[in-house]
């Protein structure tokens, strides 16, 4: 069992809270240790968001509950009205990951309320605030993960999982059922990948330089997970269409093993590079074999259907696999281009911290 920061995180605002309600004497401590928990973010800019956005949502509970209870009562039938109206005050202000806690607290305000209801309110209001801003002071004393190192490193585990099961497929080597769940787990893996992107997006830079290479990098990493995709889908059409291929004639079959293989090393080297464990200006001859490759599969694969030597529904069958790769030689083209000109301007910062630590990140 693995913790992580999130966990962690949400451990110690619930028991501060929960400190400090008991320390000030405070009735219903669970209370705040209920908007701790919801309040929680992975991000000191989400929960600067969320505390913001809960604020507004607890006032908007807390007075429709108030004045609720003052003027109709607490029937069941009237907690259930009310709880329709915040959500939707809360979807028209768009702040719809807000309503579980305000809904909290109008329940929390409208059952029980007691003799001196104002004092009761404002009491029961202030000790889910409590769990709010605990929440708050946790995520910026705790210091965020590097998204940036999760990122990159997700997305160069993801790719060395695609190009070895690229390579077992042109070599008609891939047991078709492991590969198709691990197809499954990699589209999983992508998926996090993107959201560790967004969590690298939200993080703030504080000052004007940082914040141009920031957005220099979201290029260059959202360069990468597409990139990614694409090797992807070659995989994907790979195990689809792989009879189709192998009744292929001999000569295409290794021209697409030849390609492919120049492709993923070249997709490999391109991530190394990024870190600086390749030298940054990629060989003449690296680039001329790829368009080489890329020259030779088209022109052969086309002599194909004008000779007739295969049949034009085979032939078709074959030919988005063709076009996947073109469009991945030239993403990857892209790719190194974005490297390259990302050191170019940046190496005298050091601006490229990726450590090799990367256990912190399933």
């Amino acid at each position: 069992m693995k913790f992580g920061a999130r966990i962690i995180k949400t451990g110690v605002a619930i028991a501060l809270a929960l400190y400090i309600t008991l320390f000030l004497n405070l009735e219903s401590a669970s209370f705040a240790a209920i908007a701790a928990l919801f309040a929680i973010q992975p991000t000191i800019y989400r929960s600067y968001q969320t505390i913001i956005e809960q604020v507004q949502s607890n006032l908007i509970g807390a007075t429709l509950a108030i004045v609720a209870v003052q003027t109709l009562g607490n029937a069941p039938i009237v907690i259930g009205l009310v709880s329709v109206l915040i959500i939707a005050i809360n979807i028209k202000l768009k702040i719809e990951s807000t309503i579980p806690l305000a809904i909290v607290t109008m329940i929390v305000l409208m059952v029980n309320p007691g003799d001196d209801y104002l004092t009761f309110a404002i009491t029961r209001f202030s000790v889910i605030m409590i769990g709010v801003f605990c929440a708050f002071l946790v995520n910026l004393a705790f210091l965020p993960p590097k998204y940036e190192t999760r990122l990159y490193h997700k997305n160069v585990k993801n790719m060395e999982q695609i190009s070895q099961w690229i390579r077992l497929a042109t070599r008609n080597d891939a047991e078709r059922k492991i590969l198709k769940d691990d197809l499954l787990k990699i589209n999983e893996s992508m998926i996090k990948a993107d959201n560790y992107y967004l969590m690298f997006k939200e993080e703030r830079s504080y000052f004007k330089g940082s914040e141009y290479t920031k957005n220099r990098k979201l290029v260059l990493f959202r360069n990468m997970i597409s990139t990614t995709y694409k090797a992807l889908a070659i995989l994907k059409s790979l195990d689809q269409h792989d009879h189709k291929i192998y009744q292929m004639p001999e000569t295409i079959q290794r021209l697409i093993q030849d390609q492919l293989d120049h492709l993923t090393n070249y997709h490999q080297r391109i991530l190394m590079k990024y870190i600086g464990k390749v030298r940054y200006q990629s060989p003449d001859e690296v680039v001329d074999q790829l368009e080489q490759d890329e020259k030779e599969l088209t022109e052969y694969f086309m002599e194909l259907y004008d000779h007739n030597q295969v049949e034009r529904d085979q032939w078709m069958n074959v030919f988005p696999l063709i076009g996947l790769i073109i469009d991945y030689n030239h993403h990857l083209v892209h790719l190194d281009k974005l490297v390259e000109s990302f050191h170019t301007y940046h190496t005298s910062e050091n601006e490229v911290k990726i450590t090799d630590a990367y256990a912190q990140d399933e």
